[in-house]
């Protein structure tokens, strides 16, 4: 059986690590002992704790499951609306305590790190894209009636959910979230 990859397995736990702790409550020996590894096996993989939070952000993009926004199998409010809910089940599988790496990363990192505003910001920008892309499908269809253009509803989307998300962690209840469906769905009806 092969043996796993241990770059893996410090980007997974430093995934989760960086999740529990965030950013600046997380050291790179807190990273080698969650994945089982000498300390030096994190300087192997990367050059230092931003570069690993960097292909942290990348793998956390991937599993917000962006490629759910491109399914054309259902229309496209509903495939968007369908996406935050997938967002809404992952922060309850974990009680609300963890929120968003892209916005717990930006609060707090923003003014300690150029280069980890940049990553967050870029992905962010990444995500707003896509929901825009699917807002355009539905203005095309005849769906999106707002005068909203699809990008300032875009943006407004993904910056209001990033806002939800985080008074979620807050409270530690699903009501900030409820609140937010609650605009999507008076703004997309």
């Amino acid at each position: 059986m092969p043996r796993p990859s241990v770059r893996e397995q410090l980007v997974d736990a430093a995934m989760e690590c960086f999740h529990q702790r965030g950013f600046n409550g997380t050291g790179i020996q807190d990273i080698a002992r969650t994945a089982g590894v000498p300390k030096g096996s994190v300087y192997n993989h990367f050059e230092n704790k931003e570069a690993l939070a960097a292909e942290v952000m990348d793998r956390y993009a991937v599993s917000r499951k962006l490629e759910m926004l491109q399914d054309e199998g259902l229309a496209p409010v509903p495939r968007l609306r369908a996406h935050f809910q997938y967002l809404a089940a992952d922060l309850e599988r974990f009680s609300y305590e963890r929120g968003c790496m892209f916005g717990n990363f930006g609060t707090e990192l923003s003014n300690q790190s150029d280069m980890m505003r940049g990553e967050v910001d870029s992905r962010l920008d990444l995500w707003t894209s896509a929901v825009t892309e699917v807002l355009d499908q539905a203005r095309e269809a005849g769906t999106l009636t707002t005068p909203l253009t699809p990008g300032q509803l875009g943006r407004f989307l993904v910056n209001a959910w990033e806002g939800a998300v985080l008074r979620a962690k807050v409270t530690r209840n699903r009501a900030p979230l409820d609140g937010f469906f609650d605009v999507f769905d008076s703004l997309l009806a």
